[in-house]
């Protein structure tokens, strides 16, 4: 019987695609002329993107304006949850006992002692 595999998705030709896009590009690059032709290619293309890019701006920025308050104060509201200096405290005593319990003289102490 033979084996059949199931035709590939959209989603699976676009990864496939760009997987080899991405594994030939040095290889395109280091072709000889392969600046001038991609200098070419830029020229052409670059005000078409640009123009293109005009109706994505607009939307995006209003989405992120939108969005920027909310995360600010999630992460405002996550920072002063967490114990950050109790901990960094603890883990500052915890390594200064155990240098104390070595007998090596505390970095610290030394400067101090100067």
């Amino acid at each position: 019987m033979p084996l059949r595999i199931p035709a590939a998705t959209k989603g699976e030709v676009f990864c496939f695609g760009a997987a080899g896009a991405a594994a030939f590009a040095p290889f395109y690059l280091m072709a000889p002329g392969a600046n001038q032709r991609l200098a070419q290619q830029t020229n052409k293309w670059a005000p078409r993107w640009e123009r293109n890019i005009t109706m994505f701006k607009n939307p995006v920025e209003r989405g992120i304006q939108r969005v920027t308050p909310p995360v600010a104060r999630a992460v405002q509201r996550v920072e002063n949850r967490l114990p950050l200096e109790k901990v960094a405290q603890k883990t500052d005593r915890g390594i200064k006992k155990s240098i104390d319990k070595m007998g090596a003289k505390h970095p610290m102490r030394l400067s101090e002692e100067l």
